[in-house]
């Protein structure tokens, strides 16, 4: 079982078997130091896919810690230090889940690693038990056929020709 240092994984093709080859597309997301995308590489690499890469970014060198320090949640924690020192009410509200199971800032290391390692132990996906919503919403408006849009129309008019007689008779009178 690998462990997750930050340290650079290449499968070597003198191996007996070469590795799946895969080409990174990043589409239109922009390759800037730290994005997610490069999480997505490490991990890849570290699966045993062979990604034509370059290890070196801004700082020309490839720096485990703080591949390490991601891998593990260290950002995670230190966003929520900072929250709980700064915004305790805007903490209490993002972080609900993790208070009401006890988890601080300093237990997030921790607990990735127990994470990591039940995937590990069993890496198969389980179907969630929570039930689907009943019923679809809806935020735009439904398509209405030719017929329907006619239809309206003429119901419309026909609300329309009725509050105009309706104020010619009180004219009348």
């Amino acid at each position: 079982m690998l462990q997750a240092t930050g340290e650079d994984f290449s499968v070597e093709p003198a191996e007996s078997r070469r590795p799946f080859r895969a080409l990174l597309d990043v589409g239109l997301v922009r390759t800037t130091t730290g994005n997610r995308v490069f999480g997505a590489l490490k991990g890849a690499l570290d699966g045993g896919l062979d990604i034509p890469h370059s290890d070196k970014r801004d700082e020309k060198q490839l720096d485990a810690e703080v591949h390490r320090n991601y891998i593990f949640g260290g950002h995670v924690a230190s966003y929520v230090k900072t929250l709980m020192e700064d915004e305790p009410e805007k903490y209490q509200v993002h972080f609900s889940e993790y208070i009401k199971r006890g988890i601080e800032p300093d237990d997030m290391e921790e607990m990735y690693k127990k994470v990591h390692a039940a995937i590990h132990a069993d890496p198969t996906t389980i179907k969630s038990t929570k039930q689907p919503p009943k019923e679809h919403r809806r935020f735009n408006l439904k398509k209405l056929t030719y017929e329907e849009r006619k239809a309206k129309l003429i119901e419309r008019l026909n609300a329309l020709n009725a509050s105009a007689d309706a104020n010619e008779d009180e004219d009348d009178e």
